[in-house]
């Protein structure tokens, strides 16, 4: 059996202000867009994950589902039900026998709760996940005055992801497309209207919709309590000078009369702070994960390193709160690369450019880097993880 995801990720959310489409807003250093697609490439039954955005997207797009096993993204349309429609049309020809439907803006889907629904779609070929209404509700009329007061016993708050039997639901939104209706406002709706018998299986509190500023206010209050094991590690690296005519620091390539010799591309810079973070993490060093004796690194570009750090943090539900590093040595001058560098390594880590620090000063002649004989890197991770 072959299950498919198909993570709306194509509106607007004007609402949700913050200048861009709420999908690219962050919680805990991380998108929605790239969180809730991680939610799904990391379920066990899960094959394809169909990413469905606006076309002019694109490149965020390409930033946020760097490093992830999606599939190319397509463009949405002009609603929530065409949009689904093409991401449904797009996986025609990988012929899935399950497609879950997930909305970007709801970001913590858990794997249970992803496997619950595609263990009631084998069973009834419609399921929806549910919460049972808590509050009284009532009916009320155009004025403003109660009508009637609802039975809760037999209301459900409806969530993503919804699961169906692929073939079905391509059926029901072609038939829905023909005919001109638009206007479901999710699959569950559209589904009924075709005649499918929809099961409801139990959702989770937590399988939260972004709409508001607020929401987001939120999260992140709720994220930080979360996340209350705060660490700090630091890291130390020091590389000599060789023949050369550039050295790369931080991962950018900065011209300079000698280079740095090393076994990898000896970036003084990203191996202290890999150490630092690894060492927040009480997770080894460098050398121990990538060994000089070990020939594949000759050469290897730095950036390497600093993702797997940046990975064991993830993998351990945490996240980098803030790096600091600082450079030692008489040159080159780091001053007017000093804000690349900067945006390289927040884009390597996953977290915005004001949680990275870079400083650089001189050992005032002393010492080998005062005799311009290398370069030494300080660097100090902090990593919030969940109290265990």
């Amino acid at each position: 059996m072959q299950v498919a995801a198909v993570i709306v990720a194509a509106g607007q959310g004007v609402r949700a202000g913050g200048g861009m489409p709420k999908q690219f807003q962050r919680i805990g250093g991380e998108t929605l867009l790239r969180r809730a697609l991680s939610c799904f490439l990391g379920a066990p039954k899960v094959t394809f994950v169909q990413p469905v955005i606006r076309s002019e997207d694109v490149d965020l797009v390409r930033v946020e589902t760097a490093g992830l096993n999606v599939l190319p993204p397509v463009f949405g349309g002009a609603t929530r039900q065409a949009s689904v429609r093409a991401g449904l049309e797009a996986l025609l020809p990988r012929k899935p026998d399950i497609v879950l439907v997930h909305d970007a803006a709801r970001p913590f889907a858990s794997a249970d709760l992803i496997a619950r629904a595609i263990a009631t779609a084998e069973k009834t070929g419609a399921a929806i996940p549910g919460l049972p209404v808590t509050d009284t509700i009532k009916r009320v009329d155009v004025s403003g005055s109660v009508e009637t007061t609802l039975d809760r016993a037999s209301l459900r708050l409806v969530q993503t992801p919804q699961a169906f039997a692929f073939p079905a639901l391509v059926a029901a939104h072609r038939r829905a497309a023909e005919q001109g209706r638009e206007d479901f406002t999710d699959d569950a709706a559209l589904a009924e209207w075709a005649g499918m018998k929809v099961s409801v299986f139990p959702g989770e509190p937590g399988n939260t919709k972004f709409t508001t500023a607020e929401d987001f206010v939120r999260a992140e209050a709720i994220q930080a309590a979360a996340l209350a094991d705060v660490r700090t590690g630091s890291g130390l690296d020091v590389h000599a000078f060789g023949p050369g005519d550039h050295v790369t620091l931080g991962g950018i390539r900065i011209p300079h009369s000698h280079a740095l010799t090393g076994h990898s591309d000896a970036d003084v810079a990203l191996h202290a702070l890999t150490d630092a973070i690894l060492g927040a993490l009480a997770d080894g060093d460098i050398g121990a994960h990538f060994p000089p004796s070990d020939p594949q690194w000759r050469g290897a570009s730095s950036d390497r390193f600093l993702v797997f750090a940046v990975d064991r943090v993830r993998e351990r539900h945490g996240r980098i709160a803030h790096l600091d590093l600082t450079i030692v040595c008489e040159a080159p001058r780091i001053g007017e690369h000093r804000d690349r560098m900067r945006a390289n390594i927040a884009k390597l880590a996953g977290i915005d450019i004001d949680r990275v620090a870079v400083k650089a000063t001189t050992s005032e002649k002393l010492g080998f880097t005062g005799r311009g004989e290398g370069i030494v890197a300080y660097a100090t991770a902090t990593v919030r993880l969940p109290w265990e």
